[in-house]
């Protein structure tokens, strides 16, 4: 059997070991220093005021939409092409959802549709109340533009930014919630850098970091600022609102607090691999990924479009041809609005052309920081061999 190379793994050091036992042999295994310390390295590095460290990327969306106050009776619009959490987490709060289509070139949602969209639903009593812009492989959305149609029509905006941290806007860091309310990173072990699983808030708001940190524990407060009336003594606590166990563990925070020192690190080397891509399939009947001026991708995934209509194989063969020599290619993602859930809404897989073509053209190449160049090599050979067939 030819070895795998997968699509994305985590790159794990002695010294991140080393973070974990020394939790594993301190105090406190949950509720300690290292969360917090992680919070503050996030936050510090994106230039934003606060974070709020969770336990998974979905439950930080979760909380961000809460704290936002969406609801019953709500709309929250996001991208199809994206992982279906950034539409879930509209429906956990009891809101709708809708989407809004693509940009062909960076596959980001397009903010002209978003304009257009808004226009027409300011008409019909259907503004959203939460936009959900997703950094899509890494790479921003057009913030600035979207910031400035929130302006206009007073919705909220939550940068899911699960692919990209260690990425830049207009030559700050994604994540500084210049055009946002709060931004939302994950930690899963494919992403950039890895707690195992979690996910992290950062905002510049202290009463929606207070709100979200409430959210992830409970809606249990020790604080006696916060209480109804005064503390009963060094024991009390008070249940003020309804929440959630959505903790992240000191373990976990340990090791991202030890892989935020490689961080940019990792991302250089994704660009170095990214722009030997480039070179290596520029010959090929294929779209490789195109980079906006303004930003620099935190490069999570490498997307290359199918020319179809310069082959003589499916999309679906030359994925199940690569997967057959061993390498790992990934489709991202599944337009949402196709999903058997979303369907059963009344969406229907014509809704959003853009994201209907680009899904039958996608596949993600192995990227991750260790992939080496004989791994890169051997590739794009499979893929040479599999679009020549």
């Amino acid at each position: 059997m030819v070895p795998t190379i997968p699509y994305g793994r985590q790159n794990i050091s002695e010294a991140d070991i080393q973070s974990v036992v020394d939790v594993l042999r301190s105090d406190y295994l949950t509720q300690g220093p290292a969360v917090p310390a992680f919070e503050n390295a996030v936050a510090a590095y994106c230039g934003a005021a606060h974070g709020v460290a969770v336990n998974s990327a979905t439950s930080a969306l979760h909380i961000a939409c809460l704290a936002l106050g969406l609801g019953a009776g709500d709309w929250l619009w996001t991208s199809p092409i994206t992982f279906v959490a950034s539409a879930n987490c509209g429906l956990y709060c009891g809101a709708q959802v809708d989407f809004v289509d693509i940009d062909p070139r960076t596959y980001n949602l397009c903010t002209q549709a978003l304009a257009a969209k808004l226009a027409h639903a300011e008409k019909t009593g259907r503004l959203p109340k939460v936009v959900v812009a997703v950094h899509l492989c890494g790479q921003p959305c057009d913030m600035a533009a979207i910031h400035a149609l929130s302006q206009t029509y007073g919705f909220k905006i939550i940068e899911d930014a699960s692919h990209a941290i260690g990425g830049r806007y207009q030559q700050e860091a994604i994540g500084n919630c210049r055009f946002s309310d709060i931004t939302v990173f994950s930690f899963h072990p494919v992403k950039i850098i890895t707690t195992a699983e979690g996910g992290m808030a950062v905002t510049n708001d202290a009463e929606l970091a207070h709100a979200m940190s409430l959210l992830r524990s409970h809606g249990i407060t020790r604080d006696e600022a916060h209480m109804t009336h005064a503390s009963d003594g060094p024991w009390y606590y008070q249940q003020i609102g309804l929440g959630f166990n959505y903790r992240m563990t000191e373990l976990q925070a340990a090791l991202g607090l030890s892989q935020m020192q490689r961080l940019d690190a990792f991302v250089a080397q994704r660009h170095g691999l990214a722009k030997r891509y480039d070179m290596l399939l520029a010959d090929l009947p294929l779209v490789t990924p195109w980079q906006h001026p303004d930003s620099y991708s935190g490069l999570h995934l490498y997307v290359v479009r199918l020319r179809l209509d310069l082959i003589h194989k499916t999309h679906r063969e030359v994925f199940e041809g690569l997967r057959s020599l061993g390498i790992g290619v990934n489709v991202h993602y599944i337009p949402v609005h196709t999903q058997p859930h979303f369907a059963r809404m009344g969406f229907t897989a014509t809704d959003f052309p853009q994201a209907q073509h680009y899904y039958a053209e996608a596949i993600s190449l192995p990227m991750f920081q260790d992939l080496t160049h004989t791994q890169q090599d051997r590739i794009v050979a499979a893929l040479r061999q599999e679009l020549s067939a």
